[in-house]
């Protein structure tokens, strides 16, 4: 069997760790989404949640609400417009923002999904994840606060320089 260097060389891999771990869960996700026939990936689930949570919202905000860049959530947002789940309209104050929007076939998606699909999903992970030692969601959230306050190339500098 060949060795899983991923996995045996700790912190010098954890981003493909982290990457390959979320391409699986990814994955399994939309095996659910699949087998209920929504016709949606599971990586534009957390544009129409956004959307749900807080109203109207500008690509950019989509962006920032999501953690992706800018390109990639007017891609995501495009997919979306293609299917008929989000609507975009000027902004009613300034004609020159672009404001994003879920028309009622997104709703009625984001509702089913609220009662059925994401409470599958979340109690299968909460499940995967119910015998690990320590607050997993804590620990992952200081990995990202932790990124977003000092890069690793300025950390690596910080204890070196």
């Amino acid at each position: 069997m060949v060795e899983d260097v991923v996995r045996t060389l700790g912190f010098l891999c954890m981003g493909s760790r982290l990457r390959r771990i979320g391409e699986r869960l990814q994955s399994d996700t939309q095996q659910v989404i699949d087998e209920a026939g929504l016709g949606i990936q599971a990586g534009q689930y957390p544009f129409l949640a956004a959307i749900d949570r807080s109203g109207p919202l500008t690509i950019g905000e989509l962006a920032q609400a999501v953690g992706i860049t800018q390109p990639g959530a007017t891609r995501t947002i495009g997919q979306l417009l293609e299917l008929g789940f989000v609507d975009m309209q000027p902004a009613p104050d300034d004609q020159r923002r672009r404001l994003v929007s879920l028309t009622g076939k997104g709703q009625d998606l984001v509702d089913h999904s609220k009662m059925v699909i994401w409470p599958r999903i979340a109690a299968a992970v909460a499940d995967l994840c119910g015998d690990l030692d320590g607050p997993i969601l804590e620990q992952l959230a200081a990995i990202e606060d932790g990124l977003a306050a000092v890069p690793l190339v300025r950390r690596h500098a910080a204890r070196t320089g």
